[in-house]
């Protein structure tokens, strides 16, 4: 008796099915693909200025990768500031509840999740159920996001995965006050001139950081269980200055650049689920 392929394929979609979920940001877009409860593949590559080009390549990799034919996937849902443009999409979900989702999937306990990206950072305290109970953005300045992080770092001259690493290692407590980026290279080309160290100075940039972020989690509400999501979330001196604003350990998952992409993947069922 002869198996046919595709009857073995169609069996398991129905059993398991496909789930893309894709977050365009300004920065990166980023591509989840799911099945059933399982993330099986994950891209990111660069938006540059085409967003549509960006998430239509983040997709066919997704596939690539997973091997996986387009007919196979249930779903494509959208998320990000470039959300709109990608009509590929089956629908789209906004930023807060794509992050929620995705964290909550990461980090079954969480009840408060950093989404920090690369313009704009927000707060989002969650219900028991999951569902978004209140948020905080901070989008006017990018004071506590990834592009701040990366132009401190050129000031410094060390890359921008150094920070972190660099922060760890500092001796004594430097209080960095500026927001604005411009202002704040000037602050440290000043304490570069006072021969204040580097560690010194990453440590202090990173605390005025996260104090800009604590200002959000007071406004939204500290509870338990903190997830941070975003690319930050590697900064290993981001995530220490922030455990010892808030006093608790902070949850950072190995997949903290998808998340939000997740989140998106997992948007419709969860949406079925509520109904």
């Amino acid at each position: 008796m002869k198996i046919n392929p595709k009857l073995i394929k169609e069996v398991f979609r129905k059993v398991e099915s496909i789930k893309i979920g894709i977050d365009s940001g300004s920065q990166n877009t980023k591509g989840a693909l799911i099945r059933g409860d399982k993330l099986i593949a994950k891209v990111k590559i660069g938006t540059k200025f085409d967003a549509y080009n960006a998430a239509e390549k983040v997709y066919n990799k997704l596939l690539k990768n997973a091997e996986i034919d387009t007919d196979e996937v249930d779903t494509i849902v959208a998320t990000g500031t470039g959300r709109d443009i990608i009509k590929f999409a089956n629908t789209a979900v906004n930023q807060v509840n794509s992050a929620a989702i995705g964290a909550r999937f990461a980090n079954p306990n969480t009840n408060l999740v950093i989404d920090m990206g690369a313009e704009s950072t927000r707060v989002i305290r969650l219900k028991e159920d999951g569902k978004v109970k209140k948020y905080e953005t901070n989008d006017k300045c990018a004071s506590g996001s990834g592009t701040f992080i990366e132009a401190m770092a050129r000031a410094l001259q060390i890359k921008t995965e150094e920070i972190g690493e660099y922060s760890l290692r500092h001796k004594k407590e430097i209080v960095t006050n500026a927001q604005c980026v411009v202002f704040a290279e000037s602050e440290v080309i000043s304490l570069i001139h006072q021969q204040e160290s580097r560690e010194d100075i990453a440590h202090g940039i990173l605390v005025g950081i996260c104090n800009r972020v604590n200002s959000l989690i007071r406004r939204t509400g500290l509870t338990d269980n903190v997830t941070i999501i975003g690319g930050p979330g590697h900064n290993a001196g981001l995530v220490k200055c922030l455990e010892n604003l808030i006093s608790q350990d902070v949850f950072v998952s190995q997949d903290t650049d998808y998340i939000s992409a997740i989140g998106a993947a997992l948007y419709e069922s969860k949406r079925k689920e509520n109904k």
